[in-house]
């Protein structure tokens, strides 16, 4: 046990403040003796509580330093107001850590000797301090943060899953790859995090002790659980009312897509609840992901990355990802889809989730809803393989790829496109891939290589193979028409 440990405690860390002798904190600390003047010779790890001001010059409390020194004493606690500037000094001198208080000495000698009798007394103290003041109820991260913040004197944040901060803020990292409770030591002092499992860490608790606080590092850690569990009963709370909004919007957009005349009372009735509009000009977007991507959890990083990019759309979780779409009151110029467009493309940047996006044309009305989500949701579909244009499409960029991609939707088309390049499936090498970026680079073997990530010569060799697998002639348009689009469709099924 330390005097900076005994600094940590509520009480002396309220009432108590160090005057000199900063050195000296770390040194072994084992009994706490009161006396009621600077008369006390004390024993070695001994820390004096002076419980009267001493009176007269300073020389008793500078003989009580020296005698503190050569005994190997831990520190001096003084009464009332500051000693002389030269008490001060020598107490710096000596590496004596001298303390000044305005509470009632005899108080916090009860509490450091408590502490030496017992030391789990004050962890005990903390656990029933934070059950008591987070309750039973459900708590949102902001108050969590502030209450064990309050209790700890200490930073504390809530961090997602990416380490960035949802309420308060630290500035030590947390390990994301480790899932388990960690304390990393800093320059200054240890950062305790402790993770809130729901699946995986979907959020982390983390509390930043500095100074005198970091003593009290072994203490906290069972404080930060009984917190994680409050968050993590708020996160499951959270999710099943994400997980049922996110039910009622995607039936409600379902039953608009599915519309073939104008909307009964009933459907316009939840779509006001739902504060969507029918009326005036619709432009769909569609955000797609990979398969068992949690959309739910993620839909407010959507909203919000839109929201970023100045777009106020309308967001539900659709098929593969997100359907969305943004409405005006009057038609949009081209020059305002474009406008739109670009935004739409800076705020897909932003996700990072791996996501391919497609931006359908302006419709109007309840029934125009319906054209431009499926617009979106072919361009997203053709975006998923073009890593050229980011993975992002507009579908007035498509044209005649539009209507191409329709038709290889057919029943009859499939079958014959994947019979028409069955040599290159289970060919080594990616050939399917590489036939694809290949056509639509137009025959570009340095363009090619930029978009597999390989070098031209490696592009080269793969063509040449392909060639030989299908005994065809690529500089041939009718054969390379056909064989573009069959690699197209075998490489979105």
């Amino acid at each position: 046990m330390s005097l900076r440990r005994v600094l940590a405690l509520p009480g002396w860390a309220e009432h108590v403040r160090l005057l000199a002798g900063a050195a000296g904190l770390d040194r072994p600390l084992a009994t706490v003796q009161a006396t009621l003047d600077a008369s006390r010779t004390p024993v070695a790890g001994e820390l004096t509580v002076v419980v009267r001001p001493v009176a007269g010059t300073d020389w008793q409390i500078d003989a009580l330093l020296r005698r503190c020194a050569d005994a190997g004493a831990a520190a001096v606690l003084l009464p009332g107001a500051a000693p002389l500037t030269a008490s001060r000094l020598l107490a710096d001198r000596l590496a004596v850590p001298l303390l000044g208080t305005g509470a009632s000495p005899l108080d916090l000698l009860v509490e450091a000797r408590l502490m030496l009798a017992a030391p789990e007394l004050d962890r005990a103290e903390l656990l029933l301090a934070t059950h008591r003041a987070l309750g039973d109820r459900l708590r949102p991260p902001e108050e969590v943060v502030a209450v064990l913040g309050r209790l700890l004197r200490s930073p504390v944040a809530v961090l997602d899953d990416r380490g960035a901060p949802l309420a308060g803020e630290v500035t030590g990292r947390v390990r994301l790859d480790e899932p388990v409770p960690q304390r990393t030591e800093l320059d200054d002092g240890v950062l305790l995090a402790h993770p809130v499992l729901l699946q995986r860490p979907a959020l982390w608790l983390a509390a930043e002790l500095r100074g005198t606080e970091a003593a009290r590092a072994d203490v906290v850690p069972p404080a930060l659980a009984v917190a994680a569990g409050v968050l993590q009963r708020w996160l499951l709370a959270n999710r099943l009312e994400l997980e049922r909004d996110a039910r009622s919007r995607t039936a409600l957009l379902g039953d608009l897509l599915r519309l073939d005349t104008e909307p009964g009372a009933d459907l316009r009735r939840r779509v006001a609840d739902a504060g969507w509009r029918l009326g005036g000009w619709h432009v769909g977007l569609h955000i797609g992901v990979p398969a068992a991507f949690d959309t739910v959890a993620r839909t407010q990083d959507v909203v919000r990355a839109l929201r970023a990019g100045d777009v106020e759309a309308v967001v539900v979780e659709h098929g593969d990802g997100w359907t969305g779409w943004v409405t005006f009151d009057h038609e949009p110029t081209a020059a305002r889809v474009r406008s739109l467009a670009t935004r739409l493309q800076a705020a897909h940047r932003t996700l990072r989730l791996g996501a391919h996006m497609g931006v359908g044309r302006p419709h109007a009305r309840p029934e125009g809803l319906a054209a431009t989500v499926a617009e979106a949701r072919d361009a997203a579909r053709l975006a998923a393989t073009r890593p050229e244009t980011g993975h992002f499409l507009h579908v007035d960029q498509l044209g005649m790829a539009q209507l191409l991609l329709e038709w290889t939707r057919t029943d009859t088309f499939e079958p014959a496109a994947r019979a028409l390049i069955a040599p290159l499936l289970d060919a080594p090498g990616d050939l399917v891939r590489t036939l694809a970026a290949y056509l639509d680079a137009e025959s570009s073997l340095a363009e090619t290589a930029t978009v597999l990530g390989v070098h031209r010569n490696t592009v080269a060799a793969r063509v040449a193979r392909i060639s030989q697998l299908l005994g065809v002639d690529l500089s041939r348009p009718d054969e390379r028409l056909a064989l573009h689009l069959a690699s197209r469709a075998v490489t979105l099924e």
